[in-house]
């Protein structure tokens, strides 16, 4: 079975990608990975407020006292033993990169085109392949129109595409009031690939302590639902490459989104769970359903379940509406 395919312009042996999440953090784990079959990793993102946050905190050590009195400069730190947190997943990905043979993808996550966007540029230096833009920003502020919110998006990528001259993929939330042509505005903007759907993590109320509090649940196979119609929607719609991620567990999940018209098909959740063995039990199921259903290649299936290929376009959109609704049947 010939399971390669390309993604953002790289060659990869198959479609099984390691999504950003606590895997990458360690290099033991990186090269199991990599043992497994998984084809590319996606490093764990690098955050703009990590980012403010440490170059205010040295700007206050820096500043701390100069004004009191001129032994102020012995309270100084020695700036060539300094090292904000950024530089550590900037020194980490190189590691990284130097301990793989397969393709490793930056990830930084923000939303705002500021001046740290210059770690763009970093971590491409850091031997990165390529660089995965994860935007995520929850709009909850009554005087901002979507108009200026899409706006901000189109910036920010634009802003990053200038910085760096590896290929980039922009990952997103499924929550535009037009997704199909913020998905053509954000390609036109710079983006190399587009990475459907970003998780929007939930906090919980704890009635007991009256907090708020974070609570983070890993996906299931349910999920894959709301990223494998969109793609199946948009795929030669929007001249790009698609990343699928949320909901792929089984072999069965990287299927769809291959046929939807994915590249790759991103996973975490199913390898915290059950560890990094699991690549090969997927690729293993993968390849013996495509010798059972004659397939010979993932070139082959891709796309040809998406909304131009299928005889049931309709499925995908909502005209089956009130015949989905109709079809649940009751309990006796």
């Amino acid at each position: 079975m010939d399971l390669t395919t390309t993604y953002l312009g790289i060659n990869l042996k198959n479609p099984l990608v390691a999504s950003a999440s606590p895997l990458s953090e360690k290099l033991d784990t990186v090269k199991k990975l990599e043992e497994a079959g998984i084809a590319a990793i996606v490093m764990y993102s690098l955050f703009e407020e990590q980012i403010i946050h440490e170059s205010l905190e040295l700007d206050h050590y820096l500043d701390y006292g100069t004004d009191s009195y001129s032994e102020a400069l012995t309270y100084l730190p020695n700036i060539g033993r300094y090292s904000i947190g950024p530089e550590k997943y900037l020194d980490h990905l190189s590691q990284v990169k130097k301990a793989v043979n397969i393709p490793v993808i930056g990830s930084l996550n923000g939303v705002s085109a500021g001046s740290w966007i210059e770690y763009a540029r970093k971590i491409e230096a850091s031997g990165a392949d390529a660089l995965e833009l994860n935007i995520y920003y929850l709009p909850f502020e009554t005087d901002l129109t979507s108009e200026e919110l899409e706006n901000t998006y189109i910036n920010f990528v634009s802003k990053v595409r200038s910085k760096i001259n590896i290929p980039l993929a922009v990952k997103i939330g499924p929550y535009f009031s037009g997704l199909g042509n913020m998905c053509a505005r954000l390609v036109d903007a710079g983006a190399d690939g587009l990475v459907l759907f970003n998780r929007f993590y939930q906090p919980d109320f704890n009635l007991e302590e009256l907090e708020v509090y974070p609570n983070l649940v890993l996906s299931t196979s349910q999920e894959l639902r709301m990223p494998l119609r969109w793609i199946a929607l948009l795929y030669g719609r929007v001249q790009t490459d698609f990343a699928l991620t949320s909901g792929v567990h089984t072999a069965e999940d990287v299927l769809k989104t291959m046929m939807a018209g994915a590249r790759v098909a991103m996973m975490a959740s199913e390898l915290l769970k059950h560890g990094t063995g699991r690549v090969s039990e997927i690729l293993a199921d993968m390849e013996n359903w495509m010798k059972t259903h004659d397939y010979t290649s993932i070139h082959q299936m891709q796309g040809s379940m998406s909304e131009q290929a299928t005889h049931n376009p309709h499925a995908l959109r909502r005209s089956n509406y009130i015949k989905v609704l109709n079809s649940y049947k009751s309990l006796p």
